[in-house]
């Protein structure tokens, strides 16, 4: 199936690893321009290098996503070096389940107004092109409690209200709105690999749960957000698109 991605301009806030990676590296080998942010310039600066050496463009900067001006002013930025934005993908997450009100801000600069930012700043590009398109990262902890219940499920609950909003917004525009929300996903640095070591007890719960009897993989998401992105989902917005492996129980009608 061609996706109709070949050049097109994609934007992915936390692209140096994991599911933001995944994406970054599978749209940039369908042939998209892409440019990432994360807070650290070093891998940043090697993520860049790796995604250029595939033949497209590829740009990025140390970024915080809950820095509101300095995200806004990197949006704007990209928009203007790559020609314009077909793409957004919002990725990053504080990963904050604590229950102390520092959690709690630190989900909703991040996770809530690092997506609502981004989004914003993008607007204008997104509307000047013929295959705008905003994939919003959520979480299975979005749709039903679980230990991440809290700050982190609250606002990944938000982020797919806010997506089904946008994508009703914008329809008659023709910017195309989903949300993904992946299961456990394990991969060399992240959470699941530090909570393997450090609450063992913990991470085989987790790991039991799921009947495919491991977790997810980045490149598993990635695919599904590059679909969801392309112009092969041309009729499809407002979903909230669940990546599992049956983890979760809960029908979603």
């Amino acid at each position: 199936m061609d996706l109709g991605l070949h050049g097109k301009r994609a934007l992915i806030t936390g692209g140096t690893k994991g599911i933001g990676r995944a994406v970054a590296e599978h749209l940039a080998a369908e042939g998209c321009d892409v440019a990432i942010c994360a807070r650290n310039a070093a891998e940043v600066a090697e993520a860049v290098s790796a995604l250029a050496k595939t033949g497209v463009r590829a740009t990025g900067r140390a970024v915080d996503v809950a820095d509101g001006p300095a995200l806004t002013a990197w949006v704007r930025d990209v928009a203007v070096e790559l020609g314009g934005l077909d793409i957004v993908v919002s990725n990053v997450s504080a990963l904050a389940i604590g229950q102390d009100e520092a959690s709690w801000r630190a989900e909703f600069e991040t996770d809530m107004m690092g997506t609502v930012r981004a989004v914003d700043a993008a607007m204008p590009s997104l509307e000047a092109s013929t295959a705008g398109s905003i994939v919003i990262i959520s979480s299975v902890s979005g749709r039903e409690v679980d230990f991440a219940a809290g700050p982190y499920g609250v606002f990944k609950a938000a982020l797919i209200h806010y997506a089904k909003g946008l994508s009703f917004q914008l329809a008659a525009k023709g910017i195309r709105v989903n949300a993904l929300s992946p299961g456990n996903t394990y991969f060399p640095g992240g959470v699941w690999e530090k909570i393997e070591h450090g609450n063992p007890e913990l991470y085989q719960q987790a790991l039991a749960l799921n009947p495919t009897g491991r977790m997810g993989r980045p490149e598993e998401m990635a695919k599904a957000v590059v679909f969801l992105a392309s112009p092969a989902a041309s009729f499809i917005t407002g979903t909230n698109l669940v990546v599992d492996g049956a983890l979760t129980r809960g029908v979603q009608f």
